[in-house]
């Protein structure tokens, strides 16, 4: 298993005179000479445990060489931090209020637009192909493919290749009792709201599991899991329990007190068709869940 947020360092031990971006170039897999160069501006690359940034740091024989496996910081020109990024894919964690793609009424301020842009800083033909997407109010973990192949092979048997789906919800009141399931079939009205109804044709079953981290000051903040993916499933569900997620209104949340929904997908796990692995991308919620809840959540 491979975790984004707890990879180890990069070391080597130079076995020969060199300038640093030769001795990167060589060794470390699977970057182009931009990539290099970002990581240096970034502070990932150290020599002899001092941060180097210059492509022209020299290296002696017996020096030991480092690279940070990950820096999660904001990227210039990008409003979220990339969690993970190699030649095939790249991690955000969006925030909330950015749309994942274009809808009909906004076109530029999208996560996709924006990282499109952003791999076109090392090429021009850099493009950038939706995994699959979180609404506009939900924060959290979002996967994009760096090239059509990589997209087909991810979306392909999505839901078996997909090992959990883990969210932070900040909901209205404390569940009793304080872990369960929500079971019910949802379907859509024309208006498109999605609501628990009766079973039949045009219903999807959906299965939500849920745990109470941590709960004071009216707010409980629950780990929630999802056995399927419906949409607008963890909404509905909470509503349904009768502890509506703080800032839905729309599905009957008495307060907004971040200005949002406070939904945040922090967790996804699933197999690499790559390498056949299983891979965890995580982003931890927002601080002010926790600080709503007067103690803070267990991770």
């Amino acid at each position: 298993m491979q975790e984004t947020n707890r990879r180890p360092d990069l070391v080597w031990t130079a076995e020969a005179d060199d300038s640093l971006l030769a001795f990167l170039l060589r060794h470390v897999k699977g970057k182009s000479r931009n990539n290099i160069k970002s990581m240096l501006a970034r502070g990932q690359v150290s020599v002899d445990g001092r941060t180097a940034t210059r492509f022209d740091h020299p290296v002696a024989v017996g020096s030991r060489v480092a690279v940070k496996a990950h820096v999660e910081e904001e990227v210039p020109g990008l409003p979220f931090p990339i969690l993970y990024e190699d030649r095939d894919i790249l991690v955000i964690d969006k925030p909330a209020g950015l749309l994942t793609i274009a809808n009909e009424k906004e076109k530029v301020r999208t996560a996709y637009h924006m990282l499109t842009d952003y791999v076109r800083q090392e090429s021009k033909f850099g493009r950038v192909f939706v995994v699959h997407r979180l609404d506009r109010d939900t924060s959290g973990v979002v996967l994009f493919a760096k090239n059509e192949e990589t997209k087909r092979a991810f979306q392909e048997d999505w839901d078996a290749r997909v090992l959990r789906r883990g969210y932070r919800a900040l909901v209205e009141g404390v569940p009793q009792p304080p872990e369960g399931e929500v079971r019910s079939f949802l379907r859509e009205t024309r208006t498109h709201l999605v609501y628990s109804g009766a079973p039949g044709r045009d219903a999807k079953e959906a299965v939500t599991l849920y745990r109470t981290l941590a709960s004071g000051g009216g707010y409980a903040l629950l780990e929630i899991d999802l056995k399927t993916g419906r949409k607008n499933q963890i909404r509905v569900h909470m509503s349904d329990l009768g502890h509506p997620i703080a800032g839905d209104r729309q599905y009957g949340a008495r307060t907004r007190p971040l200005g949002r929904l406070c939904l945040h997908a922090h967790r996804l796990e699933l197999i690499d068709p790559r390498s056949g692995e299983k891979r965890v991308f995580a982003a931890r919620e927002p601080a002010a869940f926790r600080r709503l809840c007067r103690g803070g959540a267990r991770s």
